[in-house]
């Protein structure tokens, strides 16, 4: 219910704020609007057929997961384009949490009547139609590729928080090995975003990726494996020490003369000492690798990124608009302060901050950047 609410609520936020109302279109070319309104028909042809087959949980998840993608990734991914009132990222979202909510209107009967209804204004979702698949585009190769990248940022993440990088430090280049990974070229620029990397590097032949930034390594698990091979099992372990074991397309494991099934065996992926840090993905084929080495350049930048939050959570806390212009004042050691000057462009235009000034705050707000390192910032509104 949450994910549909906070939806709803930023649609509204951002619409109001430009004095826009949006409407059912689903004609937009932009990337992620294509991605979300063929996520959306997805969502309606998985949840009608779920509901006739009676699969009500079934049904359930789907909805949830499809809200997990709406919020964590085309609305958070969208943010900019809302900031600055865009029709097309404002009208998709309307019709997406318009055809959301007469699809799971069976499941949330209370939750969706108060977003459609906020939505269109008419008496009742309840009795509005059932979504026609038809009604809205598929992209099935989109939607594939994009699901793609976005296994491919997990992983990546998955490896900053491992290390304990968080991801407003930018990093200088993540490596995606992987048989398929140049259907990923046209989505760089995307995966660089999020992942927050100064470049992205493909890789398609398994043999060289393989070896370019580490090495799988098999185990034998002897009690899943021993009651359908017996005596056997030791010998597959004695071969997959000795080194002499391959993994097959089918998903089995060859042991020597002996095949393990699914199950029998774990796979794991070491990183080379000299890539940074390196994991399989979880879903699909591939390997992605981390440069973790941190310059004072990219810590620079990392600082001036944690000083944007601390803003923005700043003007929250004085009740100011998304649209406000402000006056900063930043109170900060030398070497957060040297950063911010140097990436004041960055602040500027990210915190809506028409004077950045560095002085002393008496009060004002208090944030953590860095490592743990506290800063004060003033923020006053100011006429455009």
């Amino acid at each position: 219910m949450l994910p549909l609410w906070n939806c709803w609520y930023f649609l509204s936020l951002y619409a109001n704020a430009e004095n826009m109302e949006g409407r059912v279109r689903t004609d937009s070319p932009h990337l992620l609007d294509r991605y979300i309104l063929a996520k959306t028909q997805e969502l309606v042809t998985d949840v009608e057929a779920r509901l006739n087959a009676y699969d009500i949980a079934g049904a359930c998840d789907t909805v949830r997961n499809f809200l997990e993608v709406l919020t964590n990734w085309y609305v958070r991914r969208s943010r900019e384009r809302f900031w600055s009132g865009e029709r097309d990222a404002i009208d998709t979202l309307h019709t997406v949490l318009e055809v959301t909510c007469r699809t799971a209107a069976p499941l949330l009967p209370l939750t969706t009547e108060a977003v459609w209804r906020g939505l269109t204004g008419e008496r009742s979702v309840h009795l509005t139609d059932w979504p026609l698949v038809d009604e809205l585009p598929a992209d099935p190769a989109l939607v594939e590729s994009i699901d793609r990248v976005r296994d491919v940022c997990s992983a990546a993440l998955a490896l900053r928080t491992a290390r304990k990088l968080r991801v407003r430090l930018p990093l200088s280049k993540l490596r995606i090995g992987a048989p398929d990974a140049g259907r990923l070229t046209d989505f760089i620029d995307m995966i660089r975003d999020e992942v927050n990397v100064k470049s992205v590097e493909l890789m398609t032949d398994p043999a060289v990726y393989g070896s370019a930034l580490g090495r799988t390594e098999v185990t034998v698990n002897a009690r899943t494996a021993g009651p359908r091979l017996g005596k056997e099992v030791q010998h597959a372990i004695k071969a997959v020490k000795a080194g002499d074991w391959a993994l097959n397309p089918s998903g089995t494991l060859r042991a020597g003369s002996i095949e393990l099934l699914p199950g029998e065996f774990e796979t794991r992926f070491v990183a080379r000492d000299d890539v940074g840090a390196a994991m399989e993905m979880a879903r699909g084929s591939g390997i992605v690798a981390l440069d973790t080495t941190v310059t004072p350049e990219l810590l620079a930048e990392g600082l001036a990124r944690d000083l944007v939050r601390v803003v923005q959570q700043a003007r929250r806390d004085a009740g100011l608009s998304v649209s406000d212009r402000i006056q900063l004042t930043i109170d900060a050691p030398e070497d957060v302060a040297s950063a911010a000057r140097k990436h004041e462009q960055l602040l500027r235009s990210e915190t809506l901050a028409l004077d950045v000034r560095y002085a002393p705050v008496t009060g004002g707000a208090i944030g953590k950047v860095g490592d743990g390192v506290e800063v004060r910032v003033a923020v006053t509104k100011m006429s455009s």
